[in-house]
Order: C-alpha cells, then structure tokens, then sequence
C-alpha cells in the first residue's frame, strides 16, 4: 500500500455531519464503520467523521474539551474545487459561514470558511495542478 493521509473530523453527530460535507463540498458518503464513524470519499482522500460528545477530553490527559463552537485550530482540511465562486455559494447554502475573501496566492484563488461543527476549512481553486 502506498503512503497517503486521511483525515479525521470530530462532531457531535454523524447524520448532519455528512449532509453539510455531501450538500457543502460534495463528498460522498462511503460507509458506516461503527455507530460513531462514518467514512466519506473526496476524490481519492478518505475523510472520516468521528461522532465525540461536547466536553469530553479530546485524550486521557488533555485539560481542554471539546468545543464545537468556532475555534481555531493550526491544522485544518483544505478542499480543492475547480469552480471556486459555485463552491463557495454551495458551501454557505449548506451552511458554512464565510471568513474571508479571495486570497490569490501562487496561481490560487483560496476562501476560509467554517463548518457548523466549529471547523474552519478553505475552497481552493489552482490555475494549474498545484501551487506555482
């Protein structure tokens, strides 16, 4: 097998949880793995959501809880898209809420927004494969 990243989203629920993904981004549902993950498909990256409580440690010896109003988080999930303006207006139907405006960067055009679970994600749309 080879080497790849997948991602791991806590939420309070699966259920709404997949819809915002499916209506906002357009990953697919794959699977339930268990009563408290769900396995979705973006392209070919596997993005799993993981139903965790609110308030509850997110490891046995972390003093901060979840939290699943906004915060901040140094890592976040960055979804490429090839129309970046019919994303964006998809993303806020679903409800997403819009951070930013359009960055261009290195042959990008990227937009931060967040997810009802507290998550900040971006749209990016490249000029060519990747970065410039």
């Amino acid at each position: 097998m080879s080497a790849r990243v997948i991602v791991n989203i806590d939420v309070p629920e699966l259920q709404p949880a997949i819809d915002f993904y499916a209506e906002a981004v357009g990953v697919r549902f794959s699977r339930f793995l268990d009563d408290d993950v769900a396995e979705l498909e973006y392209g070919p990256s596997a993005i799993y959501l993981l139903r965790k409580p609110a308030a509850s440690p997110p490891t046995p010896a972390a003093a901060p809880v979840r939290d699943f109003a906004r915060h901040w988080t140094p890592v976040h999930v960055d979804f490429v898209v090839a129309n970046l303006d019919e994303a964006v207006a998809r993303a806020i139907a679903a409800g997403a809420i819009r951070e930013s405006e359009c960055i261009e960067w290195r042959g990008s055009r990227c937009v931060t927004l967040a997810d009802p679970f507290g998550h900040g994600f971006c749209l990016i749309n490249f000029a060519g494969e990747r970065y410039a």
